[in-house]
């Protein structure tokens, strides 16, 4: 994959991180944001004319796309940007909604989507406007993602999806628009599945009826249906803003430095932290220290990961006697409970299990302070025995962004596969260790050999 600004060589198999002594002061870049990025390619293949996408980040998520793109038949240029390495600008030559290029159906048109999500969804949704077969297949993972609220709402559009087990891998038969067809979408799984839809809904000409008691993951909608107003419809520039679930890690090691009941401002910041309201994780500050409650339907997005990792450190002060803001009546929990996790269960891994897992080998007496309820995990403060660690990520991005980050107040954590990091952020072990102002200056080591790892060995491939 064409990612690296530097003659680098692989991420180690198992890399340590040392904890910091103190806080620091830094202002960080994070690449654009995987969700706006891979929402902005599809709408630009189907705009009218060549849309450039700025502060596109290049990621294995968003390389997967453009790849499908180009296999597509549609045009992409791609260029480095001077700010961010794992930024670029791309240009997209859009056919006003058609699909240039179509398979057979002794042979389809082959689509590899990896474990990308976004992908994997928007282009499902995109083939059916074309003009022949095609097959989607991703890792095995991505095999056993659910598939089938978005096959069954193409279905109900007229659309003919082969699947033996309405996941992936799928072969797809375009058949066109189909102006005034109309379908229902549930968001109980995931919402990439209405934002394919929606995304497509002009050029298909369908009706989409997002329904479900359950909306998890409705920001996430919200964004698509912004995005779809805002993105220029015959061509141009649009800008895409910095990552906030990236952003939340710096943000999050901020607060674990300077200590659990840090009162004092923010010393790291992130550069053009985003404010559109587009990124649901815009708002991740608002949940430092670890609050009582947080949920993933309508208060964070991934980044409930990253606070659920924190509430392992955080013992809430109790509250001064006559303190107006206590009740009497209203007895908040002991720790941070993290509810409405259903939507991380079918990511990258089945995220609260494995959470549950890596946190339990970190702490005295997991049983008693780390707790699955249902679709909520109870996180108690809790005491950490310091040991060596090896860290299971199950081949996902944000389990080893998270413990990095809490390995830099942990003594002994030592990841395994820390270069799955390239899904979405491939330098951020980079960002980690390059010196203050532009990094948190941590150290980061080969595990088996002690040796510090330099910058041009922690870009992930």
């Amino acid at each position: 994959m064409e990612l690296g600004a530097l003659n680098v060589v692989s991420l180690p198999d198992l890399i340590e991180i040392v904890p910091l002594e103190k806080p620091v002061r830094a202002e960080i870049t994070v690449p654009g944001s995987k969700s706006i990025t891979n929402r902005a390619l599809a709408l630009a293949a189907l705009a009218e004319g060549a849309t450039t996408l700025r502060g596109a980040l290049w990621s294995e998520d968003t390389q997967v796309m453009v790849d499908g793109l180009q296999r597509l038949g549609f045009a992409v240029k791609v260029q480095r940007e001077p700010d961010e390495i794992c930024n670029r600008a791309v240009t997209v030559q859009g056919f006003g909604g058609k699909i240039p290029t179509g398979g057979t159906l002794e042979k389809p048109l082959e689509l590899f989507v990896g474990n990308a999500g976004t992908a994997a969804r928007f282009l499902s949704a995109m083939v059916c406007l074309g003009p022949g077969v095609y097959r989607l297949k991703g890792v095995e993972r991505m095999h056993e993602r659910p598939q089938e609220a978005l096959f069954d709402a193409l279905r109900e559009l007229g659309y003919c999806i082969d699947s033996v087990s309405d996941k992936l891998p799928a072969t797809i038969h375009g058949s066109g628009p189909k102006p005034g067809a109309s379908c229902c979408v549930s968001l109980s799984e995931s919402s990439q599945f209405a934002s394919a839809l929606l995304l497509c809904a002009k050029a298909g000409g369908w009706r989409v009826n997002v329904v479900g008691e359950n909306a998890e993951e409705s920001p996430y909608v919200a964004m698509t249906a912004q995005l779809i107003e805002k993105f220029p419809k015959r061509g141009g520039e649009f800008q895409i803003e910095p990552d906030a679930s990236s952003g939340t890690y710096f943000m999050g090691a901020d607060w674990l430095l300077r200590g659990p009941q840090a009162r004092a401002d923010s010393l790291v910041s992130v550069r053009d932290w985003p404010r559109s309201g587009w990124q649901i994780d815009q708002h991740f500050t608002e949940y430092l220290p670890p609050p009582s409650r947080v949920s993933r339907r309508n208060q964070l997005g991934d980044g409930i990961m990253t606070v659920i990792v924190l509430a392992t450190c955080h013992e809430p002060q109790a509250p001064a006697p006559g303190d107006s803001n206590t009740s009497n009546s209203v007895v908040l929990p002991r720790g941070t409970i993290a509810s409405e996790l259903t939507p991380l269960r079918f990511q990258e891994t089945e995220r609260v299990k494995a959470l549950r897992a890596e946190l339990g080998k970190l702490v005295v007496a997991p049983e008693e302070h780390i707790l699955e309820d249902g679709d909520s995990l109870h996180i108690l403060p809790c005491r950490f025995h310091g040991r060596p660690t090896e860290i299971e990520t199950y081949n996902d991005h944000r389990m080893a962004m998270c413990f990095a980050i809490l390995g830099l107040k942990v003594s002994g954590i030592k990841i395994k596969n820390s270069a799955c990091v390239r899904k979405t952020f491939p330098n951020f072990f980079q960002k980690l260790a390059a010196p203050p102002p532009h990094g948190l200056g941590a150290t980061i080591l080969d595990a088996p050999s002690g040796r510090r790892l330099g910058a041009e060995e922690l870009f992930a491939h």
